[in-house]
C-alpha cells in the first residue's frame, strides 16, 4: 500500500459513490462491522486484556478492508479502521468528542443533532448517529457498563463513563424528537486547587479558610445551580481532608475523584424491571454510618436521605460535606427544609431548622456566570437559631461589575470584614489564620 500511494490512482469506488452518495461510506463501514462480529470468537475474546484485544482486531479490521475494498486511500483505509474499532471497543461517533479536553459538555438532542460547549459557549458539531437505533445502541452501551438499565418500561437514567463523566439519557416514549443524552465531561485527570486559583474561582485567602476548616473537621454545604461547578469544588476540597481518616462517599451515580487512601465508595441502586431492589441514597447514609467512617461525603442531597445527612452532622460525623442545588446560601436552607419534608417527617419547622444552624458550619455559593466563568460567589457562616430564623454572616463575596466585550462577566472578589464565630474551633485544632485575613477589602479583580 505504501508504495502504491506514491503513483497516481484512479478514485477509489467508495470515493466515486460518496460522489454520487453520502452513504458510501456507512454503508461499507456496517459490511465490515458485520462481518468482524461473525468472525470473533466470544470464548477467547473475553481471556483477553484489553490492549491485546484491540491489537489483535485491528489486524482483522485492516485484513477486512483490503478484502472488501482493495482500492481504498490510505485516508479512507485509516478512518475506516479507526470508526469500526471504536463501534466495536467504545462509544462510536462520541469517541472522536471524548478525546477533545476543551469539550465539556456533550449534547444530544436526537441522531443527528449533537451540540458540545467549549469554553462556556455551545456550538452545534459535525458529529451524527447513523440513525436513532445507533444512538439507543451506544446508550445501552453506556448504561449497561455500570450496570443500569434503559428501555420503554424504564426510559430515564443517570449512567458514567470510565474517565468519570457524568450521563444522564433519556429515550422515547418521554423523548419525542429521539433519545436525548447529556455528558458532564470531568476528565480522568480531576482539576486541583491550583488550577481553580488560576481560573480565578476563589482568592488565596478564600482557599486558605477552606483549607483550615476542612482540617478542623467543620460541616460544609456546597450549594449551586446546574453546571456551576459544586463537584468539581468538593473533589478539590476534599484534597484538604488528611490521608489517615477513613471516608465514606454516597452518590447516585459515582463521579468523585478523591485522592486520599482510605475510601470507600458507594453507589446507590436503581430498581430492577419488576420494580424491586432499589437501594436509596438514604439507606446508604444510615449505613455509612455503621462502617465507623471520619468523614461522609454525599455527591448531592437530593431527597430524604438529607435529614438523614444532617443527623449525622449533628451527632459526631463532623466535617462531611455534601452538595445542594440553589442559587444563593439562604435558598439552600429553604432547598433543604423542602427535601425534609418530602421524607414524610412529621417534624416541626422550627425543628428543623434547629437541626441545620447546629450541624452546619459553613455554606460555599458557587455560580455559573454569564458568559461561562464559574465562581464562588459568597463564603457564608450559619451561625445560629434566632426565633424562627436562621442566622447567616457573609464572609467572602464576589461582585459582578459588568460584561466585557466578549459577553463576559467580570467583577471583583471581596472580604467582607466579618470574623466568623467558628475561629475558636480552628486554633483549637491548632490552626491559625493571619490575623488580617477577614480585614474589609477587595480581594482579587477578574
Amino acid at each position: 500500500m505504501s508504495s502504491l500511494g506514491k503513483l497516481p490512482q484512479p478514485p477509489s469506488r467508495l470515493s466515486q459513490r460518496n460522489q454520487q452518495s453520502g452513504k458510501g461510506f456507512d454503508e461499507l463501514k456496517q459490511l465490515i462491522h458485520s462481518k468482524l462480529v461473525d468472525k470473533l470468537d466470544l470464548s477467547k475474546v473475553s481471556d483477553l486484556d484489553s490492549d491485546t484485544l484491540r491489537r489483535e482486531i485491528r489486524i482483522v479490521v485492516e485484513h477486512l478492508c483490503d478484502t472488501e475494498n482493495p482500492l481504498l486511500n490510505r485516508m479512507e483505509r485509516q478512518r475506516l479502521i479507526d470508526e469500526v474499532l471504536n463501534e466495536t471497543f467504545g462509544l462510536g461517533p462520541l469517541e472522536a468528542l471524548l478525546r477533545d479536553e476543551q469539550i465539556t459538555e456533550i449534547l444530544i438532542n436526537g441522531p443527528e443533532r449533537i451540540f458540545v460547549e467549549r469554553a462556556g459557549k455551545l456550538v452545534l458539531s459535525d458529529v451524527k448517529f447513523r440513525d436513532s437505533q445507533h444512538l439507543l445502541q451506544i446508550i445501552d452501551r453506556i448504561v449497561s457498563k455500570v450496570g443500569r438499565r434503559i428501555d420503554e418500561t424504564s426510559p430515564m437514567c443517570d449512567a458514567r463513563l470510565q474517565d468519570g463523566s457524568r450521563v444522564n439519557a433519556i429515550i422515547p416514549p418521554l423523548a419525542l424528537d429521539g433519545a436525548a443524552v447529556s455528558i458532564r465531561r470531568f476528565g480522568s485527570k480531576p482539576l486541583m486547587l491550583q488550577d481553580l486559583l488560576r481560573f480565578k474561582a476563589f482568592t488565596p485567602e478564600m482557599a486558605m479558610l477552606f483549607e483550615a476548616s476542612i482540617k478542623a473537621k467543620l460541616n460544609i454545604i456546597i450549594s449551586g445551580g446546574t453546571g456551576s461547578g459544586k463537584t468539581t469544588l468538593l473533589n478539590t476540597l476534599s484534597s484538604f481532608v488528611p490521608d489517615g481518616e477513613r471516608i465514606i462517599t454516597i452518590e447516585d451515580s459515582a463521579e468523585l475523584q478523591l485522592q486520599q487512601e482510605h475510601i470507600v465508595r458507594l453507589e446507590t441502586r436503581p430498581p430492577n424491571i419488576e420494580g424491586k431492589g432499589a437501594i436509596p441514597a438514604r439507606s446508604l447514609v444510615k449505613n455509612a454510618l455503621r462502617m465507623r467512617p471520619d468523614r461522609v461525603i454525599i455527591g448531592e442531597c437530593r431527597g430524604p436521605e438529607t435529614l438523614d445527612m444532617i443527623q449525622a452532622m449533628n451527632t459526631g460525623h463532623e466535617g462531611s460535606m455534601t452538595t445542594i442545588h440553589a442559587n444563593s446560601p439562604r435558598d439552600a436552607t429553604s432547598r433543604i427544609e423542602t427535601l425534609v419534608l418530602m421524607g414524610g417527617v412529621e417534624l416541626p419547622m422550627k425543628a428543623i431548622r434547629q437541626q441545620f444552624a447546629s450541624a452546619v458550619d459553613m455554606i460555599i455559593q458557587v455560580n455559573r456566570l454569564q458568559g461561562g466563568p464559574r465562581k464562588v460567589t459568597s463564603v457564608t457562616e450559619v451561625m445560629n437559631l434566632e426565633q424562627d430564623t436562621v442566622i447567616m454572616q457573609e464572609v467572602f463575596r464576589y461582585r459582578q461589575l459588568g460584561i466585557d466585550q466578549e459577553g463576559k462577566a467580570f467583577g471583583q472578589f471581596e472580604s467582607c470584614g466579618v470574623r466568623p464565630s467558628f475561629m475558636p474551633k480552628l486554633e483549637a485544632s491548632g490552626i491559625r489564620l493571619p490575623p488580617n485575613l477577614f480585614a474589609e477589602r477587595v480581594l482579587l479583580r477578574d
